[in-house]
């Protein structure tokens, strides 16, 4: 009976191991594939306006600074503003640019922005993005660099950020930085927070029997940089901070993986809140929207949209896409919620 009890044990205890290794290598497929490179799109298939667009009226400097292997790009935007210094840190899946109606707004206000495509993002070097926890470690070499630049170290810093970059930016005041005050809008805790809520969204309850496997794919691809937390970043400053998110957010949980969500845990005196609660404008992104866009998007952009995937799917030929985009009012697609700006320049300006 002990030997057929101990052969039991022996292969469940195998047939874990293999189940385990089969799950890593599958996770590890799969990380590589979302975490790929976050080029920016083909011009013909968005409506975003970029760096042409703005050239005249905000010309830039163009400056590199290496993260790990990969030179990053980055650009000094408002170079005859002394405001202060703004250095931004923008989202997965592209890069700065796609915040230029934000950046251009805050130029307008006085302030000098160092802005960066980070790694395997936009005009920057790498073959991925890697993973979450890379965001921080860019925003690191980016303020390092700001440091030993004569054209960025004169002013006072200001760290503002936005999803992937809205983790980096609270999570970056973990390192020794002089940084006045810190925006972090619809930011995460830390990475195992948020991928282990991805997958929980993706799969439900199978997605959290993975939790193991992505808990050390991160820690293998990290190491002890893995579990940088964005809330000790802001308890250990003590600096001035100010937390934005959408309460209807399906990207980062509002209740869940969230920066906001661990308020309780926050223990510096300076942090204030801003929770977007405003229907239609209280998502991932969609806070940044005006209101004449909100309205615009409700009546013209989403039924066109349906009626393109009622008739093709998932598979809109390019042709009928590129009529899409063509379609859209740039001017409202590229507003930016006068409300934001405000929030941010007021936020900033009172640090100074």
């Amino acid at each position: 009976m002990k030997k057929v009890l101990k052969r039991v044990f022996i292969a469940l205890f195998l047939f874990l191991i293999i189940s385990f290794v089969i799950a890593y290598i599958i996770t590890s497929k799969e990380m590589s594939k979302s975490f790929g490179r976050g080029d920016y799109p083909d011009r013909n298939k968005a409506a975003t306006w970029f760096y042409d667009h703005y050239e005249n009226e905000y010309p830039r400097e163009e400056v590199s600074f290496k993260s790990g292997d990969n030179t990053l790009k980055g650009y000094i935007y408002g170079m005859d503003n002394n405001k202060g210094l703004i250095v931004f840190a923008h989202g997965i899946g592209s890069g700065h640019e796609m915040y230029l109606s934000l950046i251009t707004r805050l130029v307008d206000c006085g302030w000098r922005v160092f802005a960066y495509d980070a790694t395997g993002s936009g005009y920057s070097e790498g073959e991925g993005t890697k993973g979450l926890a890379q965001s921080v470690l860019d925003l690191d070499n980016a303020l390092t660099y700001a440091e030993s630049d004569a054209r960025l170290n004169i002013l006072d810093k200001f760290v503002l950020g936005h999803s992937w970059g809205g983790y980096a930016a609270a999570a970056v005041l973990n390192f020794d930085h002089d940084v006045k005050a810190d925006i972090t809008m619809s930011g995460y805790n830390t990475p195992f927070e948020e991928l282990s809520e991805t997958c929980g969204v993706r799969y439900g309850f199978w997605g959290k029997l993975l939790d193991p496997v992505v808990w050390l794919y991160n820690k293998m691809e990290f190491g002890s940089n893995s579990s940088i937390s964005a809330v000790d970043g802001i308890n250990k400053s003590g600096i001035p901070v100010l937390v934005l998110h959408g309460n209807d957010d399906d990207v980062i949980g509002y209740d869940g993986a969230s920066v906001i969500a661990h308020k309780s845990e926050i223990t510096n005196p300076n942090v204030e809140y801003k929770v977007f609660d405003e229907e239609g404008r209280n998502g991932h992104n969609s806070y940044f929207y005006t209101p004449e866009y909100k309205k615009y998007k409700e009546e013209v952009i989403n039924p066109k949209r349906e009626e393109l995937e009622e008739k093709y799917g998932d598979d809109i030929p390019d042709d009928e896409y590129i009529k899409f985009v063509d379609m859209i009012v740039k001017e409202l697609y590229n507003g930016t919620n006068d409300e934001l700006v405000e929030l941010i320049d007021e936020f900033f300006s009172k640090n100074l």
